[in-house]
């Protein structure tokens, strides 16, 4: 059997920075139920973990390549090393290692990062701070406005009453879901060249 190979060392800098490791693997063909449990026990196992903050799974639409990507947010960049020379991440190395192809992607993220991953195909570059600091603003006023006001459209439709600090909630909720699994994706993905200028430069 293949020994699993170490993750490699963040390079991101920032002891009390959340960091997220965006980790991406392709499973053989027939295992993708034996990966699921594992993805299982993993994230049962993690809780007890100094640091975890949670996991994000994405899995492969029907029909695509057996890709799964997970992001994996700890509070600090010294909690994620902990973890990466603990025994409990060797130990899950070693028993995911005979359901997967190849060797997995690890990508480290700190900050506004997490919210640009970089389009399949592009290499991973440093992104733009100051373009990604701008078109977060952009979006998260726009999004707080949009959303703001149809949510206090909706509350006001209601037979009763709906507090300020639930309505601030559910919109705070729903613009972070927008963000994470549609906007920022999509926006990524068609201002590559805009917030990646340095992958440009050396294309």
């Amino acid at each position: 059997m293949k020994a699993p190979m170490a993750t490699p060392e963040a390079t991101v800098s920032g002891p009390a920075e959340p960091v997220t490791v965006v980790i991406t693997r392709r499973v053989k063909a027939g295992r993708e139920a034996e990966y699921e449990a594992w993805l299982g026990r993993l994230q049962t196992a993690a809780r007890g973990v100094p640091g975890y903050l949670g996991v994000t799974t994405q899995r492969p639409a029907p029909g695509a390549a057996r890709e799964y990507v997970s992001a994996v947010r700890f509070a600090s960049l010294d909690d994620l090393r902990r973890y990466e020379t603990s025994a409990l991440h060797h130990d899950n190395l070693a028993e995911v290692v005979g359901l997967v192809e190849g060797d997995a992607s690890w990508q480290p993220l700190t900050g506004l990062e997490f919210w640009f991953t970089p389009p399949p195909g592009m290499a991973v570059p440093q992104p733009s701070r100051p373009r990604m600091a701008l078109l977060m603003i952009v979006v998260v006023f726009s999004l707080v406005l949009g959303i703001g006001s149809l949510v206090n459209t909706a509350a006001a439709l209601l037979p009763w009453p709906l507090p300020a600090p639930l309505r601030l909630l559910l919109t705070i909720t729903l613009e972070v879901l927008l963000m994470t699994y549609w906007l920022m994706p999509q926006l990524t993905r068609r201002l590559a060249r805009w917030i990646y200028p340095a992958a440009v430069a050396r294309g």
